[in-house]
């Protein structure tokens, strides 16, 4: 079969999970033999822009992020004029509209993987001093899009509500590189940690304070068992105030914040926990640990939301609770903490999970290239719409 040129475009120049998605979906392309272009900020570019932003008042700001649409599309038709690519697969960014006009100049099949309604984020965190500049630039670039890529279904229907047409939405969650666990040794990492013999409790990523750690330290606190020991594995705005809490209520002996690590360390790491944690999600993401936290046979602890039921089943690979309930989720922790059995059963169920559902970032690139085929196929009339490499 032919293989295509796939020219991917982004705007993101953070290292964190955004970062993990970009650079696994364009390996999983390779692997599929295609030839993947990235175009994309340099970092001192990305970094300058910030720092400035910074500086200005909110409305320049914004104003600026639409502006840098500019240098941003010449550096993406400079891209497509050498590469010629086949089609354009673009990871949405609000007040980005360089995709919508290389789409518009060249009648290149625009993929658009959307992670989040931005638009609405920011309004709820931080604030946005043109809503109506925003929400237009958000509906231009989703309707430019020939196929919309939302992570979960709760987002798809953002996306619906925008006016997209459904035959367009095409929902791919994020996924799992299964290689990389398959070696893991979390026997290694409890005792470079000098955790042998401690029932751990794990969370892995950012830590923020709408993760709701807070209550998992209140949980920690209600259970009288000096073996029991919570780490996190991460860092972010969150841990001096986790930190102090945990002294506050006697438990800072049995917690441990490990900072950034290494992704290639992160499945020995998470294979280290016992009980998996997701305390909180946000109602339309599609949460990277839980694919770690799955791919690694843990038990897992998360938020009984639509989103989440999108992947687990309640007592089937995981144990739900009501979201922001912290009895229920005290409660779910210990449960699994006394009961070995259990620990294993879901934690077996949850690894099922990935392979039942094809949570894979190959596979998610196998969507992709059979979505760009389709769009090929329907621009040209022939179901083999693209030159051989």
């Amino acid at each position: 079969m032919a293989l295509m040129k796939i020219l991917y475009h982004h705007r993101t120049v953070s290292k964190d999970g955004q970062d993990v998605h970009i650079r696994e979906m364009v390996a999983a392309l390779g692997r599929l033999g295609h030839e993947v272009v990235v175009a994309a900020p340099p970092a001192a570019d990305g970094n300058a822009v910030a720092s400035l932003r910074r500086g200005l008042p909110k409305r320049l700001s914004e104003a600026l992020e639409l502006a840098y649409s500019g240098p941003d599309f010449a550096r993406l038709a400079r891209a497509w004029a050498l590469h010629r690519p086949d089609v354009l697969y673009e990871r949405y960014s609000l007040f980005s509209l360089a995709g919508p006009w290389l789409k518009r100049r060249t009648g290149i099949p625009m993929l658009l993987e959307v992670n989040a309604p931005l638009c609405d984020e920011r309004a709820i965190h931080g604030g946005l001093a043109l809503p109506r500049l925003a929400r237009w630039s958000e509906r231009t670039a989703w309707r430019a899009a020939d196929a919309v890529l939302p992570v979960t279904r709760v987002l798809a229907g953002v996306v619906a509500d925008a006016g997209i047409p459904a035959e367009r939405i095409h929902v791919i969650p994020n996924g799992i590189d299964r290689v990389r666990f398959a070696t893991a040794d979390g026997r290694a990492a409890r005792r470079r940690l000098g955790l042998d013999g401690r029932l751990i409790l794990g969370f892995c990523g950012f830590l923020r304070s709408w993760h709701g750690l807070g209550r998992v330290i209140e949980a920690m606190a209600g259970i009288p068992d000096p073996n029991l020991h919570l780490l996190l594995v991460g860092d972010g705005p969150a841990r001096a105030d986790l930190e102090s809490h945990a002294r506050a209520r006697g438990i800072a002996d049995r917690m441990t914040v490990l900072g950034i690590v290494p992704r290639d360390e992160i499945p020995d790491m998470v294979s280290a926990f016992d009980i998996a944690l997701q305390p909180s999600a946000v109602e339309y993401a599609s949460p990277l640990k839980l694919f770690d936290y799955m791919a690694a046979g843990r038990a897992i602890v998360a938020p009984d939301q639509p989103n989440i039921r999108e992947v687990l089943r309640h007592r089937h690979d995981s144990l739900l609770f009501p979201p922001g309930d912290p009895a229920a989720l005290g409660a779910a922790i210990a449960l699994l903490c006394g009961d070995a059995a259990l620990r294993r059963r879901l934690g077996d169920a949850a690894a099922g999970t990935i392979l039942h559902g094809a949570y894979t970032w190959d596979a998610n690139a196998a969507r992709v290239e059979t979505l760009a085929r389709r769009l090929l196929a329907a621009e040209s009339g022939h179901p083999l719409a693209v030159s051989p490499r």
